[in-house]
């Protein structure tokens, strides 16, 4: 998906992140392509811009999903875990709290259990990643 579809169209998205050190930019001047009012300051980016184009995507696709995990499986072709990975992984860019840490590691014990039953590992190895991980 070029930036342009994922931008509305707009041929030169705002960056948000400077190419050469990476720390965080700011705006310095708006203009009204209107009337020619211009506006000098700083300004903030929105949390939107925080986003690599690869989670803007995703988050494009599952907005015209809504939210909708199935279809977004289907138009990503992933699976449901990691469409749930991805989801997870822009909350936490975005700023906000993740709420699906523990079900990940719920997840790793469930793997490592079902390695275990199925004779791909053995018990001292399965004992050894167990301790690893922090009970949920």
């Amino acid at each position: 998906m070029s930036q342009a579809r994922i931008f509305g169209g707009m041929p030169n998205p705002v960056i948000a992140r400077c190419p050469i050190c990476a720390e965080a930019l700011t705006v310095a001047r708006l203009e009204c392509l209107s009337c020619g009012t211009r506006l000098e300051g700083s300004f903030a980016l929105g949390r939107f811009h925080q986003l690599a184009n690869e989670q803007l995507e995703f988050l494009e696709t599952f907005i015209k999903a809504r939210g909708n995990f199935k279809d977004v499986e289907r138009e990503l072709g992933i699976s449901y875990p990691t469409v749930r990975s991805r989801l997870d992984a822009v909350i936490r860019a975005l700023g906000f709290p993740s709420q699906a840490e523990p079900d990940r590691e719920a997840e790793r014990r469930k793997e490592i259990l079902r390695e275990l039953a199925e004779g791909r590992i053995a018990p001292d190895d399965a004992a050894s990643l167990l301790e690893r991980e922090p009970a949920s």
